[in-house]
C-alpha cells in the first residue's frame, strides 16, 4: 500500500517517494505540483525528504502500489558497457546478436539489439576520443607535435 499523488493521482511507494515525486515534478515542470506544494507544504524547497513526507501524506489518499522487481520481469536493463560488469557472471550471448552481450537477449528484438550495439559503439568511441584529448590536453597538434592553433605551446595561463 502506498499513496496517490494529491495532484496527479500517480501511486507512490511510501511517503518519502511521494515527497520526491511532488518535489521533482515541481522543480522540473512547475505546474500544479509546485502550486500544490506552495499551498500545502510551505518551505518545501528546503525540506528534507522525511520532513516533506510528513507534511504531504496527510493530504494524500492511500493507493495500491504494485511493486515489480527485475527478477519478476522477462526483460532486464541492457548492459550498455560490458567492460564494466553487470553484477553477475553468466553469459548473455545467445549467438543471435553478433557476440555482443545483451541482458535479456532472448527477448530482445533485432531492431533493439542493433540500436544497443550502435549505442555501445558510440559510447566506446566517445571514451576513446576523451582519452586522446586528455593525452594532449585537448589542444589539437600538427604533424610536428606543436599546437595547430599557431601558438608556441608555452602559454603561461595553461
Amino acid at each position: 500500500m502506498g499513496y496517490a499523488c494529491p495532484v496527479c493521482a500517480t501511486p507512490q511507494r511510501d511517503g518519502e517517494h511521494l515527497a520526491h515525486h511532488l518535489a521533482f515534478t515541481a522543480m522540473l515542470h512547475g505546474d500544479d505540483h509546485e502550486a500544490w506544494l506552495d499551498d500545502h507544504a510551505p518551505g518545501w524547497e528546503t525540506a528534507d525528504p522525511a520532513g516533506l513526507a510528513e507534511d504531504v501524506v496527510d493530504h494524500a489518499e492511500p493507493a495500491e502500489y504494485h511493486e515489480v522487481f527485475e527478477d519478476t520481469t522477462d526483460r532486464g536493463r541492457p548492459d550498455l558497457d560490458p567492460g564494466m560488469g553487470s553484477g553477475h557472471d553468466h553469459p548473455h550471448d545467445d549467438g543471435r546478436h553478433g557476440g555482443t552481450p545483451i541482458s535479456g537477449a532472448g527477448t530482445t528484438d533485432p531492431e533493439t539489439a542493433a540500436a544497443l550495439r550502435e549505442a555501445r559503439d558510440l559510447t566506446r568511441r566517445m571514451y576513446e576520443d576523451e582519452g586522446e584529448e586528455d593525452e594532449n590536453d585537448g589542444t589539437p597538434e600538427s604533424d610536428d607535435g606543436s599546437p595547430s592553433d599557431g601558438s608556441s605551446g608555452d602559454d603561461p595561463s595553461r
